[in-house]
């Protein structure tokens, strides 16, 4: 292109090339914004394409008019003499190869000759979002990234002409980059350099890397070292022909890999799109931006929390629509169905086996797959709590893919691994009526293909809109810095398992799920759920309602969570005509005013989005129960109370602050209620407000919140102390306080089936064990410390109502009344 676009003949070639190219063309920009790129309207801007191209060329011109930038056609700004203000880095031409990009370009070097007033903007135009394939003679003749040259061009406009997307990239600081002592050709040598890996890194965050034909990758699988020796030892062990322990590897391997094909993402984008549109009110994405700027260079995993089975499609269709490489999922045996589990494969899900306990063939052959999608930079995605929360709460992490994420970064930590943590919710969860019979005790479904009609069937129903936000990013080196100092120099074994393996993994998990929740959206059907199930009869007049969600909303304000919470931005009233929109809240008119109530099946369901943000309000939540039964008491005291409650509720709700980190966020809330007029200062101590007025009853409902959690704790700490200290097992315990839950969820009509649920009181015991109130001896049995007893009563005389711990020790008595005799025995 010798023919420079300033000159008139130019101008009019480059203009007809254009409108031909457009008749068929769409293009769109992706990446950053003008202010971000915060291009100097004074100083000349040059843009720089990888590869000679009219077409790339005509693309980036046009997105720089719509973005009212300087066009690269027109010549840039003394005093640069150049007659157009782009470059490309290779210049070769080509009808069939690939041009080298390694060439370097005579004009980028008179440029360099200003260093200082140049602007160097980077330019990458992606022809669809295809990635490469190495093998398989039809993909090959289609993938436009492999046929190179004027002919892969060619090919291109016509494939994926009508999804065009351009990044432009971040402004090169050549100032910094090149210091006045290198000679002209270093110079050259060394901005090539940094353009080059550029190029190639926004390539692999946009289109993602090379893709590996799946039958060249099982291959691959079955050669590596690791599986190799665990197939020998598989023949030895089971005294069969090592050829035929490699089939049964082939076939393992077959079962777990993905056949990621671009040709299914396309067309789920398009189904997505209309099925999102029709079931929900949009979907909300919070720190995207984020996400994109660590993509580049790095190794993602994507850890979201797990409420509804199209969290498997919602994050890689999000991902997909913002020029993102949709992840490798990590998805459950039990959805390899006919049909959508081939759909689901080949939308990049890998499938697993619940357990590998006792397959060491198998588990050889998985840690291997996962190594291979590591090592060669795919995004992946799994869900640390196992499997969906049907209690709306997050659920105890399970550490198996963590663990295996550690090692295979112990084995190869040349490229950095990435966590970052995704909240997902929901303002009606897709599958609300399953887990509403399963709240009530019905065992769990097994997924069958015809779940897809009772999908289909509950398109009628108003579901809302969904939130996706990304969470704060965490680098596994710098946490296995943190964690444990000098990990780089430490000799491993083989099996890449240091001794601190499984108490890293477990910290891991617990910084990761409290990274999940503290992304959390409040939503209006979340706090609705909040306020009403903490009343007496599941009942509020609307205008007490509104007030209360008012203020809910005003305290979560004050004191954020976290810098990654988001909010409604709807009033107390909005809220309610929402939810009630919904059909999720009902309306009873009297000659007084309007009621809003929850029947049964309303309420039981509420409770899952209620948890969904319970720990948000949990510290105020706690602080306002210490003066239910107390008129007054000193910061110094509050400050020692919640301390004392704060790690079993930690333990629950995975909470994010640590122990010398409380004693601030402890003030700052009793401020906050301070400042809401919930309680008042005087005389040195936090009075509560009069028992009379409307504080006092927007306290209540604060305290109430999670009252629940309390008296779940209070009722095992009974039934320890009731019995003789070393008389029985943590599993003889759950199943007496599960008994005694469900007892009392009659007596005082409770309606929240997840008051007796056994995992939060297994949870509960872990967390005594944790902090060294209880100990199991050789035999499994449980022995309690001195201080249970202040947990259980002094400090319940703060929380609970004289009626629920008399209510509680009643019932325990008569439980050990009744196991007496067969402990006798």
């Amino acid at each position: 292109m010798s023919t420079s676009y300033a000159s008139l003949f130019g101008r009019l070639r480059f203009g007809l090339a254009r409108r031909l190219l457009y008749l068929w063309a769409r293009s769109s920009r992706i990446g950053d914004s003008n202010e971000e790129l915060a291009i100097d309207p004074q100083q000349p801007v040059i843009y720089v394409l990888p590869y000679r191209s009219l077409t790339d060329l005509i693309v980036a011109d046009r997105e720089c008019v719509r973005a009212g930038l300087p066009r690269p056609v027109r010549a840039p700004l003394p005093p640069l003499d150049e007659r157009d203000a782009f470059i490309f880095l290779s210049r070769e031409r080509s009808w069939v190869g690939r041009p080298d990009p390694r060439g370097q370009s005579p004009r980028l070097g008179k440029v360099l000759e200003h260093p200082d007033s140049v602007q160097l903007i980077p330019i990458t135009v992606f022809w669809g979002q295809s990635p490469d394939s190495e093998s398989s003679a039809i993909k090959l003749l289609f993938a436009w990234n492999w046929v190179g040259g004027r002919l892969r061009k060619l090919l291109a406009i016509m494939l994926h002409g009508r999804k065009v997307r351009v990044h432009f990239g971040p402004r090169v600081a050549l100032p910094e980059l090149i210091p006045p002592a290198l000679d002209p050709e270093r110079r050259l040598r060394r901005v090539n350099r940094v353009l080059r890996v550029h190029f190639r890194q926004q390539r692999a965050a946009v289109v993602g890397p090379e893709l590996v034909h799946r039958r060249t990758l099982l291959k691959g699988l079955l050669h590596a070292p690791l599986v190799r020796a665990a197939i020998a030892r598989e023949a030895s062990e089971k005294g069969i022909d090592e050829s035929k322990a490699q089939a049964i590897a082939a076939r393992y391997a077959n079962e777990i890999a993905s056949d990621f094909t671009y040709t299914i993402i396309r067309f789920l984008e398009v189904v997505l799109s209309w099925f999102w549109n029709k079931l929900y009110d949009g979907i909300r994405v919070n720190n995207l931006k984020r996400i994109q700027d660590i993509a580049r260079g790095n190794e993602i995993i994507y850890v979201p929390c797990h409420r509804s089975h199209i969290d498997y499609l919602l994050l890689s269709y999000l991902l997909f629509r913002n020029s993102m490489t949709p992840p490798h999922i990590a998805a459950g045996i039990n959805l390899n169905m006919p049909v959508i589990g081939g759909i689901l494969r080949r939308g990049g899900a890998f499938f697993m086996r619940r357990s590998f306990k006792g397959n060491q063939l198998y588990t050889a052959v998985f840690n291997e797959y996962l190594h291979t999608l590591f090592s060669r930079g795919f995004p992946v995605e799994y869900f640390i709590e196992g499997g969906r929360s049907r209690t709306g709460r997050m659920l105890s992490p399970k550490t198996g893919m963590l663990a295996i994420t550690l090692r295979s970064f112990l084995r190869s930590s040349r490229r950095p691994i990435v966590f970052v943590p995704v909240y997902i919710g929901y303002e009606r969860v897709l599958e609300g009526r399953t887990y509403l019979g399963e709240l009530r005790g019905q065992a769990k479904k097994k997924e069958s293909v015809f779940d897809l009609f009772r999908v289909l069937s509950a398109l009628k129903l108003r579901f809302g809109q969904v939130a996706v936000n990304f969470g704060e990013p965490l680098a596994l080196a710098d946490f296995l810095d943190r964690e444990q100092p000098g990990w780089r120099q430490q000799t491993l074994a083989p099996d890449y398992r240091p001794s601190w393996l499984n108490e890293t993994t477990n910290t891991l998990a617990r910084e990761l799920t409290s990274g999940i929740s503290a992304a959390a959206d409040v939503n209006p059907v979340n706090l609705v759920a909040l306020v009403m199930l903490s009343t007496a009869r599941l009942a509020l007049d609307e205008t007490s309602l509104a007030r209360a969600l008012d203020r809910y909303k005003a305290l979560l304000e004050t004191v954020p969570y976290s810098p990654g919470v988001t909010l409604t931005n709807l009033d107390g009233q909005a809220m309610i005509e929402h939810v009630e929109a919904m059909q999720m809240i009902g309306r009873q008119s009297d000659a007084l005013g309007e009621i809003m109530r929850l029947d049964e099946p309303q309420a039981v369901l509420m409770t899952y989005y209620r948890n969904n943000v319970l720990h948000l309000v949990v510290l105020p939540a706690l602080i306002a129960c210490l003066f239910q039964n107390n008129p007054r008491i000193k910061r110094d005291q509050i400050e020692r109370l919640v301390m004392g409650i704060y790690p079993y509720l930690q333990g629950e709700l995975f909470l994010q602050w640590r122990e010398d980190e409380l004693p601030a966020v402890i003030q700052q809330w009793i401020d906050s209620l301070v400042e809401q007029q919930l309680l008042r200062e005087a005389d040195g101590q936090i009075h509560r407000p009069d028992l009379s007025s409307a504080e006092f009853v927007m306290l209540s409902l604060l305290s109430r919140s999670i009252i629940q959690i309390l008296e779940r704790f209070y009722m095992a700490s009974a039934l320890l102390l009731n019995y003789p200290n070393g008389s029985q097992t943590a599993e003889q315990l759950e199943a007496r306080c599960t008994i005694m839950a469900q007892r009392l969820s009659i007596l005082h009509g409770l309606n929240a089936p997840e008051f007796f649920d056994k995992t939060l009181f297994r949870q509960f015991i872990q967390r005594l064990t944790d902090e060294q109130v209880l100990r199991a001896d050789d035999e499994g049995r449980l022995h309690y410390a001195a201080g249970l007893e202040d947990i259980a009563e002094n400090t319940a005389k703060r929380v609970l109502s004289a009626e629920v711990r008399l209510s509680i020790r009643q019932v325990a008595r008569s439980a050990e009344a009744a196991d007496s005799p067969a402990t006798a025995q």
